[in-house]
């Protein structure tokens, strides 16, 4: 076989293992979510994150969430800013409450790269059916299985459900959930 057939048979066969590979990641809000881009690389391109997407730029966490982590993020949908009280979202997207909406956007991010079993296992696990961590900001999070569902809860007791699981990153993962996880 000659070198020039021999290459591109082996770039085609890594496009190809590139391409069934992305396909097995969940589409996010309408788009691929390719695990060779970053959390904020892939986040911009979902329909169902352009609150979450302002609001990370707004608190200045772009750069943050583009470091190698990894991270995992429970990252809430359009919707789940929606159902926040009346003006909620605007409040913290003005330039004197960044440091608030920082500690809100963080409240949703863990150290470490978490799957969905993962998480499911050590709440089936525990004592009391919940996986006790903490998020960045240091605020308490619980996840408990329910059914063939997990919930993640935030301080106040407060739950939110896993809707797209196990969205690999190139820096970490990305759990989508349905509402916004509020801080004491």
């Amino acid at each position: 076989m000659k070198l020039s057939a021999l290459l591109t048979a082996s770039a085609t066969a890594i496009v190809l293992a590139t391409s069934a590979f992305a396909q097995n990641n969940p589409i996010v809000g309408g788009a691929p979510m390719l695990p060779s881009k970053t959390i904020v690389g892939n986040a911009v391109n979902s329909a169902d994150h352009t609150t979450l997407v302002a609001a990370v730029e707004a608190a200045g966490l772009t750069e943050t969430l583009k470091q190698p982590g990894p991270f995992t993020v429970f990252a809430p949908t359009n919707a789940g800013f929606d159902a926040l009280p009346a003006g909620t979202v605007e409040t913290l997207l003005k330039p004197e409450n960044k440091a608030l909406l920082a500690k809100v956007l963080t409240a949703h991010v863990i150290a470490g790269k978490i799957t969905l079993d993962s998480l499911a296992s050590k709440a089936r696990g525990s004592a009391d059916g919940f996986y006790h961590f903490n998020a960045l900001s240091g605020d308490a999070l619980s996840a408990q299985v329910r059914g063939s569902q997990i919930y993640i809860y935030d301080e106040n007791g407060s739950a939110s459900r896993i809707t797209i699981a196990n969205v690999e990153q190139l820096n970490g993962m990305i759990h989508v959930v349905d509402k916004v996880l509020v801080p004491k």
